[in-house]
């Protein structure tokens, strides 16, 4: 199946404090672009901030590359009993689970700039001499490039799959079955969605791409010199995708990942035949890290209040 979509647009977070959230993304280097709206000069809109009185996805935006495949989707959309309202270049559907509204335009994102060359020293390899390294000095602090995923809990992972993949044309990239985890993609990175299973629909984090390890670990510092209990699981490197990872807490108590080199999937065929995998270690999730996990890697624990705010909503 030909996937057409080509990129995660951006994401719509709804909290109750979203001016809070807001000024915390501020100070880590995202701009407000318009109101409720955060972005880079790149992209404009990253994530988008609603008021609400529990902490939630309530929009998904993704890209396809024409309104043939707008009407693909619709299609593909009946096949499975589901509906879905159409407009000037985009479609409106309804997870089915989460509930939360994913939009298909027929876009592309802006493109990103390649990171500035950095000097490096390595064994036999004498580059930047005579001089201290920029992250060292904090000569510039790194800003973040985009949205690069968010990750579901669903307590039908099968259906949620089936929403994303059957319907909307994402791709599956790797499956760990003893989990019940389902990476999913609808760009060349790795993973743009992944699905876990879990007690209650919930957002589980969203991820945001920084240029690397030390662009990382400069801003994780920041958010933890605020919160001491910000951080939740690294520094470290995940096996399934490979990004460097650091999961963090956002004020609004939702996980984050500050994330850098992730896997790219530019052949297909090559990949789904030679390098997926759905034999995973459920235990490996990262072939190095810094110390155990805290539980909010693995649910929410605010999952009552989440319970409580998707039933006040009818959900």
């Amino acid at each position: 199946m030909k996937m057409g979509l080509n990129a995660l647009l951006d994401i719509e977070l709804t909290v109750p404090n979203p001016s809070e959230l807001e000024s915390f993304w501020n100070r880590r280097g995202l701009v407000t672009t318009a109101p409720g709206q955060l972005g880079t000069a790149e992209r404009a809109s990253q994530l988008r901030l609603r008021e609400g009185d529990y902490r939630h996805v309530s929009q998904m935006r993704v890209a396809c590359d024409n309104e043939s495949d707008l009407l693909e989707i619709a299609n593909r959309l009946e096949a499975l009993g589901l509906t879905c309202t159409r407009g000037d270049a985009w479609l409106d559907a309804v997870d089915p689970i989460q509930r939360h509204s994913v939009r298909i335009e027929v876009a592309t994102a802006a493109p990103l700039a390649p990171r500035s060359p950095r000097q490096m020293n390595g064994p036999g390899e004498l580059v930047r001499v005579n001089r201290r390294s920029e992250a060292a000095m904090k000569e510039a602090m790194p800003t973040p490039r985009r949205v690069g995923h968010v990750v579901f809990g669903s307590t039908d992972v099968a259906r949620t799959v089936d929403f994303y993949t059957a319907g909307l044309g994402f791709k599956v990239s790797d499956v760990i079955p003893d989990v019940g985890a389902t990476f999913l993609r609808c760009s060349s990175d790795h993973h743009n969605i992944l699905v876990l299973p879990s007690p209650v629909p919930c957002m589980n984090h969203y991820a945001i791409e920084m240029n690397d390890f030390d662009a990382i670990g400069l801003r994780g510092v920041e958010v933890v010199e605020e919160r001491p209990d910000a951080s939740v699981y690294g520094i470290g490197r995940h096996v399934v995708g490979s990004n460097i990872f650091w999961y963090l807490l956002d004020p609004a108590g939702g996980m984050f990942e500050f994330f850098a080199d992730m896997d790219q999937i530019t052949d297909d065929s090559l990949w789904e035949n030679e390098v997926r995998r759905d034999d995973w270690d459920p235990f490996t999730v990262a072939t190095y890290e810094s110390g155990t996990s805290k539980m909010d890697f693995f649910l929410p624990t605010d999952i009552e209040d989440i319970a409580r705010g998707r039933e006040r909503a009818g959900l």
